[in-house]
């Protein structure tokens, strides 16, 4: 009598890599989906550069934020919706330099995705406080 040579997997076996697999994606998903938001967000933390640039040659000149306006002083000019690019929906600057970023409704980032900077003045130096709600969900660093 001969014996026959078992090959292949148990069905048990299989479950279990299944299972092991769905784990696996379960977990992977969500944070790829968080990854690639936050690297689209980065579009919408660029666009404020020549704004925060823009109110500290203003607060230099000037030596306050009060008159540092869009428009003013060498502060860029507000981005209007219709005017808005890409992921950037628009940008307003308020009085006292504060800059509002409001992004498209885009690459899973909503439009409530806002990315707020409101300059301060310490020792005669602008810091830059980060706040809006890309900061609660974590696409924008406090």
């Amino acid at each position: 009598m001969r014996k026959m040579k078992q090959t292949g997997f148990s069905l048990m076996e299989l479950i279990i890599v299944i299972a092991i697999i769905g784990i696996l994606v379960a977990v992977a998903v969500p944070s790829y989906k968080n990854y690639t938001r936050r690297a689209h967000y980065t579009e919408i933390i660029q666009a404020s550069a020549p704004y925060k640039t823009g109110i500290e040659q203003c607060y230099q000149l000037i030596g306050e934020l009060d008159n540092c306006n869009a428009g003013e002083n060498g502060v860029p000019n507000n981005i209007a919706e219709s005017e808005g690019r890409g992921l950037v929906n628009h940008i307003t600057v308020t009085n006292g330099g504060v800059i509002t970023i409001t992004p498209r409704e885009k690459s899973g980032i909503t439009s409530s995705d806002t990315y707020i900077l409101t300059p301060s003045i310490e020792n005669h130096y602008l810091t830059w406080t980060i706040s809006g709600g890309a900061t609660e969900k974590g696409y924008a660093s406090k």
